[in-house]
């Protein structure tokens, strides 16, 4: 029913755009982002930093395995004070486990903010493409294909996503000429 009344609401507004003579484009943002060099190596040290992380994981996940099984063996063996300690021990790695995980895994965890803290700059450069694109070629709506809207059908003409991605690879050429002229 919610998506019967977005798909709804999105029909109206197109119509209400077509019945204001709005033009509408199409871009794909993610598709830009999987051409962008920089974005590309900002992922690929996010993706190594998580490697990383899980590995570190895995290993504690291993000791805690081999700390656990040692202590249900020895169990019936130790008292006392010895018995408490082994068993924190245990508790304590499962515990540290149980808190890595969140705090670099979790929805609000590194990860998490590392992820936007990488896609938020590269997200704004493919904004102000996208506003000066559709300044320049008279748009009134650009939507974004790869956002959970379903484009159904799309003529070409109407996609400016390599547009958008001219226009952004044209800026970083500069800079790069900017910055070897500075270093000079």
């Amino acid at each position: 029913m919610k998506n019967l009344k977005i798909i709804f609401t999105f029909v109206l507004f197109l119509l209400f755009s077509f019945g204001n003579a709005q033009k509408v484009g199409v871009v794909d943002t993610e598709y830009i982002l999987d051409k962008m060099p920089q974005y590309k190596e900002a992922e690929a040290r996010l993706n190594s930093q998580i490697d990383t992380w899980q590995s570190e994981l895995q290993s504690l996940q291993a000791e805690y395995e081999k700390k656990r099984s040692a202590f249900e063996s020895e169990k019936v063996l130790l008292v006392g004070d010895q018995l408490k300690l082994r068993e924190k021990e245990v508790m304590d790695l499962d515990k540290n486990i149980k808190t890595t995980t969140s705090l670099r895994f979790g929805n609000t965890g590194e990860i998490a903010k590392l992820r936007t803290n990488l896609v938020q700059p590269f997200q704004d450069q493919i904004w102000n493409a996208i506003k000066a694109m559709a300044e320049k070629n008279g748009l009134g709506i650009v939507l974004d294909k790869s956002n959970n809207v379903n484009v159904i059908f799309l003529q070409k003409r109407f996609d400016y996503t390599d547009k958008v991605l001219d226009i952004l690879l044209k800026g970083s050429e500069q800079e790069k000429k900017t910055n070897s002229k500075g270093k000079k």
